[in-house]
């Protein structure tokens, strides 16, 4: 059994971090300096609750609504907007459940739904809408249904965000998967370093450092302002583990759909060793139409960056389809 982290008498610096996270619209356009009239266009009772760590409120620029990461978490009224392809659950998850906690979409891998909880709220989330059930502690059903399957030969956590979770509990998570022989690999989705890097602390790389998979970090980054040195060497430290890191973007209108943009973001992943992995197309989550960017623009896009960068740090551009089995690449 890996050894178990220290019990901590009083809680781990993330988490008192993680209690100063924005979640209230006016304490936040207070922070910002936002006008009378800017305020009018903030959604006040939004049907998914405002979340923003304050690593990233601090990188917002004060007294303008048009900030690339301000865009991403702020409620606003354009979510009221409704159009008939924008849905609950864009993606079919609540078709590939085999049990509440648990995903199967393709081939020899599952995602294990470890909590509701998330480092932050993304507006365009498409698991807002999810149904988590998580009233029943423990992942006891759902470890037996992928001792079960042999052909399952990786295990995504995922949530929420995995990082949620205490030590103890992914150390306990990471034994338990450890005794199923046919899994190989363990893939972590998370977007707590770019909000909260203290998340990545000694007892985490710990555990992590002992566990008997391949480790894969997927992070979730958008625009290059979310990055600066200390998240890339939280990271780093990740790696030095032998922990492979990737990035997954969704391409956001007014965020990041211009060449200069995704050409920084993708050069400073790749600087740092980070595959930029996926450039996501949009998934219609309903209250997420003003986020779309046509196909044809997403595909130009990546053209351009093509030309300017080498192959390595250009993701894919690619497209999550409901019941298809794998994302569907859209060039």
């Amino acid at each position: 059994m890996l050894p178990q982290p220290p019990v901590q008498s009083v809680p781990p610096i993330w988490k008192r971090i993680f209690r100063q996270n924005f979640r209230k619209w006016d304490a936040l356009a207070d922070f910002l300096d936002l006008s009378p009239q800017q305020r009018q266009s903030i959604l006040t009772a939004p049907n998914f609750s405002l979340n923003l760590p304050l690593r990233l409120a601090q990188k917002i620029a004060k007294g303008t609504l048009d900030d690339p990461i301000l865009k991403q978490f702020l409620p606003t009224t354009a979510e009221s907007l409704s159009l008939p392809l924008f849905v609950a659950d864009p993606v079919g998850d609540g078709c590939s459940r085999p049990s509440p906690k648990l995903l199967h979409k393709y081939d020899g891998r599952v995602l294990l739904i470890c909590t509701s909880a998330c480092a932050m709220h993304c507006r365009y989330c498409f698991r807002q809408n999810f149904d988590y059930e998580v009233n029943e502690k423990g992942f006891d059903n759902e470890l037996a249904l992928i001792a079960q399957d042999p052909s399952i030969h990786e295990v995504i956590l995922s949530g929420g965000d995995p990082l949620s979770l205490s030590n103890r509990t992914l150390n306990n998570l990471i034994h338990n998967l450890a005794k199923i022989p046919h899994i190989k690999r363990l893939r972590f989705h998370t977007r707590f370093p770019i909000g909260i890097p203290e998340r990545i602390d000694n007892d985490f790389l710990s555990l992590i450092g002992k566990a008997p998979f391949q480790i894969w970090f997927v992070i979730h980054v958008n625009h290059p302002k979310e990055l600066d040195d200390e998240i890339l060497e939280k990271l780093h430290a990740l790696q030095k583990l032998r922990v492979m890191v990737l990035n997954q973007a969704v391409l956001l209108r007014g965020i990041n759909d211009s060449v200069s943009t995704l050409k920084e973001l993708c050069e400073t992943l790749a600087n740092h060793g980070i595959l930029p992995y996926y450039l996501h197309q949009l998934d219609r989550v309903k209250g997420a139409t003003h986020f779309e960017v046509p196909h044809c623009e997403g595909i130009a896009l990546i053209q351009e960056i093509t030309k300017q960068l080498p192959g390595y740090a250009v993701p894919k551009y690619v497209q999550e389809i409901a019941g298809e089995p794998s994302k569907t690449l859209l060039m």
